[in-house]
């Protein structure tokens, strides 16, 4: 998909709804190219990914492999550390806002 297109986001975002349309909030998440398996166990997190690798073989759609990270325990999606016990926002992201230097004039 071409960038810079207006409506491109929201394009891009339908046609992966459209592709995972049976397995989203059932067995993954999607946002724009952010994809997120889950599962209750080791075995079927792997049943689940071995399923959307093989839709995403089907319709075509490429993955870039050194951006992906299987089989964790934890990761950072969409900014926020997701984990077993809790969702909190990614450290990195709050040490950035906290070393802001304080506002010295206001408009």
């Amino acid at each position: 998909m071409p960038f810079g297109l207006c409506n491109a986001p929201g394009t891009f975002q339908r046609c992966m709804l459209a592709i995972f349309h049976d397995m989203v909030e059932k067995t993954m998440e999607v946002f724009m190219d952010d994809v997120s398996v889950f599962g209750n166990s080791f075995e079927n997190c792997l049943s689940r990914l071995d399923r959307m690798l093989q839709r995403c073989e089907d319709t075509n759609l490429s993955l870039n492999w050194e951006k992906n990270h299987f089989m964790v325990k934890e990761g950072i999606v969409l900014g926020h550390t997701i984990s077993k016990n809790e969702i909190e926002v990614d450290k990195a992201k709050i040490d950035v806002i906290a070393k802001l230097s304080h506002p010295r004039t206001v408009k």
